[in-house]
């Protein structure tokens, strides 16, 4: 510590800071008043007698010369100075030193090589050269000279052909793999590049700051000698802090870090389809490895204004009461929001079910989710057939907080592979509220200053350039699209809240999932008053915006009345017309988990229930009647599900179709019903 002050010291004399004219010690006390301001504000310049600062202190002498100031010791600013001119003396030319590391003694006339190299690289005439013998590197040497690193080492030669091979093998061919090796061996140079070496200076909670690494960026990819990756996540004036991908048990202080000048990325391809990878793409499954197509970075720009499309091709949930009241448009961002336990990830389930035989890519990205719920979720998708067009992007609870942070993005990458390439992709956060809690932590442990409820002031950032990138592309640039459905947890139903705010300003509506709905058995919760689609009539077909009708408006006032006459015995005809109306809304709109319904079926159930067919049913029968009636559809008026399927569009003599079918399914249902209880 004592010789990296003398540096600075030495740094700050040669840049005339020091070239200041003191008579005494007691000329100081005048002036510290000015020295302080100077500390704390280091861009102003201060005059004062002799005395010109022009300059901002390095952080070690500013810090020192402040305590001087808090204490009042000024006695020892004259040794400060006569430190300076001794150096001065000492120090004017630039004196290296640098660590030769070796296997067998080097010649004379190869060290006298190798000073040449550095006296030429460094500009420098002044040479140390410290030699250390380590067999490990099998035979050459390594040059380390500073923060820079040579290697002219067997080892190192084997290190970079085991990256070459790795980095060329996408297949399990036996054919590939040979002239994959047969070419990497005949075009295998060894690359003696000059590499940028840190040292860690501290480590914790999966954080590292770094040292000696002067010209990272941010996002940059850095590899610890223990094998640990990390991405470059904060660049300061004297280190960097590095968030490990990995666990940070075989990190310590004094570990090397080594630059790969590499932005952090994925591996895509056509071969994630039905696997379940972590964060960086690595599987999960116990299938093997996955034969990738390319390589994206996890963090990019969204598609411009230019290269997007008006949204206006439905992305159907199976699910009634959304895709009548809030429709999702392929391109779009609907948020999912509600307390724990509400049914939000069901919503997004029951959605991915929906897509099969559609042509629709699906990613689930789980953040911060229990190893088991996610063994449950893959389990449900099975049974259902639709993990062979989804993936699985899983960063449990008990990984760490940088790959719960990098997750999300990771997800996005391999979901813009396919939209890139023209297909139709639906993208699951699930959940971005422990997203936005990973990255505090990781903030926090950066020592960047929170703001409100802790989060740092780049939150918004964090979750706005991930939902940008969703978007449904126009024809020049692919054509393909980004569905997104983020997902985030309230407590007690706070929608005031620093993140649900925030993602309801960033998306194109929110599905509201309501804790009294919930816990009445109202399944989905969907709470019609607070949720809302921004893109609405123009992500529906012709056919299911003309059936859904005013169904929004029913529902609403229909909870409004219940209020008002729970109490009341005498009501008029009309009222309880509209009280029975809203009831067999309510049970309809009831839908089991993994039991989507078609577009057609949903459109002769709105049909009915616009036509009082459901009005006058008891309402714990209603559900076996929509059970049977669609049954009836299928088998006895198949050419009408049929005409809606092909033409997407409700006619006036289908829906008087549907009408006549429903009345006369009723009527025969209530006579089976009689014979039921007779019998």
């Amino acid at each position: 510590m004592i010789q990296k002050t003398m540096d600075y010291a030495m740094d700050l004399y040669n840049s005339n800071i020091s070239k200041t004219v003191l008579t005494s010690t007691a000329e100081l006390f005048e002036i510290v008043p000015q020295i302080r301001e100077q500390l704390e504000n280091p861009t102003v310049e201060i005059e004062k007698k002799h005395i010109v600062i022009q300059k901002v202190f390095p952080k070690e002498i500013r810090n020192f010369l402040q305590l001087l100031c808090d204490n009042n010791d000024v006695n020892l600013f004259d040794g400060v100075v006569q430190a300076f001119n001794q150096i001065e003396k000492t120090q004017n030319a630039t004196h290296l030193v640098a660590e030769l590391i070796y296997v067998d003694v080097p010649s004379d006339t190869q060290l006298m090589g190798i000073k040449n190299f550095i006296e030429k690289e460094f500009h420098t005439d002044d040479v140390e050269l410290e030699l250390k013998n380590d067999p490990s590197i099998k035979s050459g040497f390594i040059l380390r000279v500073g923060a820079k690193e040579y290697d002219w080492s067997e080892q190192g030669r084997i290190e970079q052909f085991e990256t070459k091979i790795k980095s060329g093998i996408n297949s399990n061919s036996k054919e590939n793999i040979l002239s994959i090796l047969q070419a990497s061996i005949d075009e295998f140079e060894l690359e003696i590049k000059d590499k940028e070496i840190g040292v860690v200076t501290w480590v914790g909670d999966g954080i590292a700051n770094v040292d000696g690494i002067d010209h990272a960026f941010y996002g940059e990819i850095v590899v610890f000698d223990c094998g640990v990756k990390g991405m470059v996540q904060d660049i300061r004036e004297d280190e960097i802090g590095v968030i490990l991908f990995g666990r940070d048990t075989g990190v310590k202080e004094g570990s090397r870090v080594v630059r790969t000048g590499k932005i952090a990325g994925v591996p895509v391809g056509e071969a994630f389809k039905g696997r379940i990878v972590d964060a960086l793409g690595a599987p999960l499954d116990g299938k093997g490895d996955i034969a990738a197509d390319g390589f994206r970075p996890v963090e990019c720009e969204a598609p411009g204004i230019t290269d997007r499309q008006s949204v206006n091709v439905p992305m159907e949930t199976g699910i009634l009461s959304i895709d009548s009241m809030f429709p999702i448009g392929r391109g779009q961002r609907e948020l999912i929001i509600g307390d724990r336990q509400t049914g939000k990830t069901s919503i997004a389930l029951d959605t991915i079910i929906n897509q099969k035989g559609k042509d629709v890519v699906c990613v689930y990205v789980a953040i911060g989710q229990k190893s088991s719920t996610i063994a449950k979720l893959v389990n449900t998708l099975k049974q259902n057939d639709a993990m062979d067009y989804t993936v699985i992007v899983s960063s449990t609870a008990s990984d760490p907080a940088p790959l719960q942070y990098i997750a999300p993005y990771a997800g996005t990458a391999i979901a813009e592979y396919f939209m890139y390439k023209g297909k139709d992709v639906l993208i699951v956060y699930d959940d971005l509220s422990k997203h936005a809690v990973a990255y505090r932590a990781i903030s926090l442990l950066l020592e960047r200053s929170p703001g409100r409820e802790a989060y740092p002031g780049d939150v918004f950032y964090l979750h706005s350039r991930l939902l940008e990138r969703s978007s449904r592309l126009n024809s020049e640039a692919g054509g393909g699209s980004l569905t997104a459905l983020p997902i985030i947890e309230t407590q007690v139903g706070d929608l005031s809240a620093y993140i649900p705010t925030n993602v309801i300003s960033i998306t194109d509506g929110q599905i509201f999932l309501e804790s009294e709905l919930f816990f009445a058995g109202q399944r989905p919760a969907v709470n019609v008053g607070l949720s809302v689609s921004r893109v609405g009539g123009a992500a529906q077909t012709k056919a299911m915006k003309k059936a859904a009708g005013s169904i929004r408006i029913d529902l609403a006032q229909y909870r409004e009345m219940e209020v008002f006459t729970q109490f009341s015995s005498d009501l008029d005809e009309g009222t309880k017309k509209q009280l029975a109306h809203g009831r067999s809304l309510m049970e309809l709109l009831k839908q089991p988990m993994g039991q989507p319904f078609t577009m057609a079926e949903q459109v002769i159930m709105l049909v009915l229930a616009n036509a009082h067919v459901f009005s006058d049913i008891e309402v714990d029968k209603v559900k076996s009647f929509r059970t049977e009636l669609l049954k009836y559809f299928a088998s006895e008026h198949s050419d009408i599900i049929n005409s809606l399927d092909s033409s997407k569009k409700l006619e006036d003599d289908i829906k008087e179709a549907i009408i006549d079918a429903g009345n006369e399914f009723k009527a025969n249902y209530g006579q089976l019903e009689n014979k039921e209880a007779q019998i």
